[in-house]
């Protein structure tokens, strides 16, 4: 072969191993912000199931107008942990604080997760997204 054939051979391998390198990286990328937006989805149905308790009378199973009524707003245990990631709250009377740790690592080769936090309140959710 020619030496214009073995630089075409050369330069063809070096293109597609950038394009695999970039694929790699696009994928990974795209993994991350799934999980994050799976965790959001499971902790906003979270934190309406704690605003239904809050408002749910206790004599009906709620907390009457508290979320540490009645026997207090807690996670279902089919709920804490699933494909997404791990869930915990932590319950106050006026608020309760809901933290996702989703199962994607926020960088390549890391052990740093997804993580989202949202503060639920009688009428309100404020979501934080902190990638740890």
């Amino acid at each position: 072969m020619g030496q214009q054939q073995l630089l075409l051979i050369v330069l063809g391998v070096i293109i597609v191993g950038i394009a695999v390198v970039v694929g790699i990286n696009v994928f990974t990328a795209q993994n991350t912000n799934s999980n994050r937006d799976a965790v959001t989805a499971d902790l906003t149905n979270l934190a309406s199931m704690a605003q239904q308790f809050y408002k749910k009378p206790e004599a009906l199973g709620g907390g009457g107008n508290s979320f540490t009524g009645g026997t207090g707003f807690a996670i279902p245990e089919n709920m804490k942990k699933n494909a997404n990631g791990s869930y915990t709250a932590t319950v106050a009377a006026a608020q309760v604080t809901i933290v996702g740790r989703g199962t994607s690592t926020v960088t390549a080769g890391g052990t740093d997760t997804v993580q989202v936090t949202m503060i639920v309140g009688p009428d309100k959710i404020i979501s934080t997204t902190i990638d740890k």
